[in-house]
């Protein structure tokens, strides 16, 4: 019964909006509400391929996915880096304090997404915080460019998912032995050499998940490139959106969304197995 229920959910869920998604990717762009001709009609096929004709054969929507692609690995490369290093001292620390620090890792979420963004518009424009400190102190004479550029991009990028690649780290790490990394260093290895020997290894299956439980969500973002990114770095996330709101053209959203989803279906499944092994 239960799991009945399961797969009736995510056939109407997950699967039917996928179909729909993907049967939109066939259909004709038309001046309608909404703007498409499903390409199954009463005579039979009326559909068309000219949408995924156009995004295979056009480099704009190739160069958008590569940049989306090589974005979303960096910041998922700074959030593992940056969350190994604050989930192995939020392992470590003494239980008693493990769940304030966890608290202060997802105080970012108690506030709203666009909030978060805005206040990094307000921090990183040219008369923000930053700007006005280092002109007072000397160090520049006119306002650098830090807004709307791929470092704010990135800056806000690795800010909203960092939580992400901490979690699953700290989860690891406060169930490994620490006798194995005494052990170690008792036998005259140094900390470096202990952390490379012993926690590295015994946490790579959750710093590999870690690392695409970034990078799955950050390749098809949408509100932080809009809000932080320059305006000509098209990234997939904005293509699809403007396909879907601004050109109106439907079939080419659904054929740009279909195609990115596919893509990401090979780190999702190793995601999965990951998660498995853990």
């Amino acid at each position: 019964m239960t799991r009945g229920l399961a797969w009736s959910a995510l056939l109407v869920l997950v699967a039917a909006p996928l179909l729909v998604v993907l049967g939109m990717g066939f259909g004709t762009p038309d001046t309608g509400v909404p703007p498409v001709i499903p390409p199954i009609g009463r005579g039979g096929w009326q559909g068309s391929t000219d949408a995924w004709g156009l995004i295979l054969g056009d480099g704009f929507y190739l160069d958008t996915l590569l940049r989306s692609l090589r974005l979303a690995a960096v910041t998922a490369a700074l959030c593992l880096v940056l969350g190994f290093a604050m989930a192995l001292g939020i392992a470590s620390a003494p239980a008693s304090r493990q769940p304030l620090l966890l608290a202060l890792v997802l105080l970012p979420f108690w506030t709203g997404f666009v909030l978060r963004l805005t206040a990094w518009v307000g921090i990183l424009r040219d008369t923000g915080w930053v700007n006005t400190m280092l002109m007072r102190l000397g160090l520049i004479s006119e306002p650098l460019q830090m807004l709307y550029s791929e470092g704010a991009l990135l800056l806000g990028m690795v800010h909203s998912y960092l939580p992400f690649a901490v979690l699953p780290l700290v989860a690891t790490l406060a169930k490994r032995d620490p006798a194995l990394e005494e052990a170690a260093s008792d036998l005259g290895a140094r900390p470096i050499m202990v952390f490379a020997t012993v926690t590295l290894p015994l946490a790579a299956p959750a710093a590999a998940a870690a690392f695409l439980l970034v990078f799955i969500p950050a390749a098809g973002e949408v509100v932080i490139p809009e809000m932080l990114g320059a305006p000509d770095s098209m990234l997939m996330g904005r293509a699809i959106w403007g396909e879907f709101f601004q050109t109106r053209d439907w079939p080419a959203a659904a054929a740009l969304s279909t195609a990115l989803l596919a893509l990401l279906l090979v780190p999702i499944a190793l995601y999965q197995r990951l998660s498995v092994l853990k």
